[in-house]
């Protein structure tokens, strides 16, 4: 029978650990010596000293070994960081060389140098070898943004939330109107401290500059001091560079001591913050997305939007659970320019590289409206995992586990097909369920003409049982002497018509530029024929919260108009529905052909609705009710017509637009109108 082992004491662990690390600086020895060859072979063969790709493949197998052994990816990032760079040292000695780096980056912040944003952007890139920073100082987070987005700097370093005063909106919104990635992300412990000249005092100070965050992450400390105003200010370090140059000892600032070192301040009171644990989460952002080296740990952030029925987020929450992703993060923001509807920005554990996490997202694009990568990057952060997964977990007591189905394969409109989405999309505009509702109308004048106008058509809409009101703001007509619209100025009355009858507006927007102008009136975007294979229109109504309209180019296959719709799909934007408008054949008797078998074989390939517009096709208003009729015959979700009050005086497409009592005895027939 053995004997027991002996209890472990102290001084026996102690003795165990100076024994490895005697190991260690033997074996850290013994690696210099190796870089003390290599430096007389470089020599002989007249290389550099430093060969920075093999430097980061040798990082990422360092890193992949340090997870066989449970060991923190960060740890062995910093620990042969610190080698690799001894080494090259070394080298450098035995050659006599004095070679400069190439390794210096620009960096975007908004405020100057000693802000927290300063701070956290050294932490980040010094662990990451790159030491020399030089900053691009905005007033602004949006000029910080544009910096980057321009070029004028190969990163951006951002706050974008703090466990004292919560989410920094301006970032996040910023986030989702850019097409920059994120890179990265740190957790920076925030130091406030009371800063003042040298002869100044806590209790003598009349005047406090500071940044808004940080008068939020002190208000407590704020509010304890008598006779004391606070003066909001654009930035920490700015703030401290300020009253250096005021010289008044009756004014102070917040700011860091780093800040105050650099200007030559006094720190008056440390760690005046409310909370002493108190962490700013930086975001890192480039125009190019991270490379992520295999084994390292990394994380992923995304933003979507879900419907408004009942389920719509927990819906979508449960993919998550389903794919056995580990989610980390959700935060919910309105929507900008439509506040009744949330974002919710998500950070999740893996790589959009990883397999698993592809097949999920191809899932989730099936369940939400709106789907955006912002970029997956290495992570330090996350919280550790059991080994065994959710589906090892169940496997003992419901049987074997089935592998997920690979994602289908790509074809040229992989999200619009039925193989990545077999159940109907709903566009969901208001109240209207586009794609679930019985057959939907949209009405209105082919372009706004006037005040009166407008709204004598929105009644009409809205007293026939119409759904939406459309109207041109913007017209691309055939010749450059026809009515052009009357642009912003038409968006403004069309909106104003739509509030004043309850009724979602539809207009189209003929540029990339003017997308988010648009969207902030217009409840739906509507991209016109000629505008069909517009592919950076296309991309930017992609991007945005609006559904989109999609009409067929006057000669498009199905095949094209699918595709057109996937790069819409594939910006992140869900709610897209088609419109068959007719297309140009032979045929001189009408406008164009309407193709009725397009509806049924797009609804054949497609999950997106698909509405018909009879008034384009028919080009004459007495055959617009027979084919409305048609398109509803055939299957149709809705139908798009053009009314006006008084169409032989239309500035654009009087001959096809019904008559107001014509469009109240089509909706009778439809069994649509009241």
């Amino acid at each position: 029978m053995n004997a027991p082992n002996p209890p472990d004491d102290i001084e026996t662990i102690r003795d165990g650990i100076d024994q490895v690390d005697a190991r260690i600086l033997e074996l850290l020895a013994q690696r210099r010596g190796f870089s003390v060859r290599a430096a007389r072979l470089k020599g002989v063969q007249e290389a550099p000293s430093r060969d920075l790709l093999r430097e980061e493949d040798l990082i990422a197998e360092r890193i992949a070994g340090g997870l066989d052994h449970s060991l923190d990816t960060g740890l062995i990032n910093t620990v042969w960081r610190q080698i690799i760079d001894d080494s090259v040292r070394v080298q450098r000695e035995v050659l006599g060389r004095n070679e400069v780096d190439q390794r210096s980056l620009t960096v975007a912040i908004q405020g100057i140098e000693g802000s927290y944003s300063s701070l956290a952007s050294r932490q980040f890139f010094d662990a990451r070898g790159l030491t020399e920073l030089s900053f691009v100082r905005s007033l602004t987070f949006a000029d910080a943004f544009e910096a980057v987005r321009q070029g004028r700097a190969d990163a951006g370093v951002l706050p974008i939330e703090n466990t004292t005063s919560g989410a920094i909106s301006e970032v996040y919104d910023l986030l989702l109107e850019s097409n920059l990635h994120v890179i990265g992300d740190i957790r920076f412990r925030v130091r406030h401290c009371l800063l003042g000249l040298a002869e100044a005092t806590s209790s003598a100070l009349r005047r406090i500059y500071a940044h808004p965050q940080a008068v939020a992450q002190c208000s407590e400390f704020l509010a304890g001091l008598e006779d004391c105003e606070v003066i909001v200010f654009g930035d920490t370090a700015l703030a401290g560079k300020r009253i250096s140059e005021l010289g008044d000892p009756a004014v102070g600032a917040i700011a860091s001591e780093d800040a105050g070192r650099l200007y030559g301040l006094e720190t008056l009171s440390t760690d005046i913050a409310n909370r002493d644990q108190n962490f700013t989460r930086f975001v890192v952002l480039s125009q190019q997305p991270a490379e992520i080296p295999e084994g390292v740990t990394a994380k992923t952030s995304i933003v979507m939007a879900v419907g408004n029925h009942p389920g719509a987020l927990m819906d979508a929450l449960a993919v998550f659970t389903d794919t056995d992703i580990n989610l980390v993060k959700l935060e919910s923001r309105p929507i900008p320019d439509n506040p009744t509807d949330e974002l919710f920005y998500l950070d999740f554990e893996g790589s959009t590289g990883d397999a698993a996490v592809a097949a999920m997202l191809d899932i989730l694009t099936t369940q939400v409206h709106f789907l955006r990568i912002l970029g997956s990057y290495p992570s330090r952060d996350l919280r550790s995992r059991p080994t065994t997964s959710s589906s090892e977990r169940s496997a003992t007591s419901a049987g074997p586990v089935e592998e997920p189905a690979a994602p289908p394969k790509a074809v040229g409109y992989k999200l619009g097909s039925r193989g990545h989405k077999d159940h109907n999309t709903v566009v969901e505009v208001g109240g209207v369920r586009l794609g679930e509702d019985p057959l939907v109308v949209i009405a209105g004048p082919c372009a706004v003409e006037s005040w009166d106008q407008v709204m004598a058509a929105a009644r009409a809409v809205k007293e026939h049982g119409g759904s939406l009101l459309r109207g041109g703001c913007f017209k691309p007509r055939t010749s450059p002497y026809s009515f052009q619209g009357l642009g912003f100025e038409g968006l403004e009355m069309l909106a104003e018509a739509g509030k004043a009858f309850g009724l979602p507006i539809v207009t189209e927007v003929l540029t990339p530029e003017d997308v988010p102008a648009v969207a902030t009136k217009s409840d739906v975007l509507q991209i016109g024929t000629r505008n069909m294979q517009n592919f950076s229109l296309l991309s930017a109504v992609g991007r945005s919260h609006r559904p989109v309209m999609l009409k067929r180019g006057m000669s498009a296959s199905l095949e094209e108009w699918l595709q057109a719709a996937e790069y819409i799909l594939a910006e992140g934007n869900q709610q897209v529905f088609l419109c068959e408008r007719g297309i140009r054949t032979f045929e001189t008797s009408t406008r164009n052909t309407l193709d009725l078998s397009a509806v049924p074989v797009l609804m054949q390939r497609t999950h997106l609705p698909v509405i018909v517009d009879p008034s384009h096709a028919a080009g004459e208003r007495s055959l617009v009710a027979p084919l409305a009729h048609a398109a509803a015959a055939v299957g149709a979700h809705g139908i798009m017509v053009e009314i006006h009050p008084d169409p032989e005086n239309a500035l654009s497409d009087g001959p096809q637009s019904l008559e107001l009592d014509q469009f109240g005895r089509l909706m009778e027939s439809l069994g649509v109108g009241s």
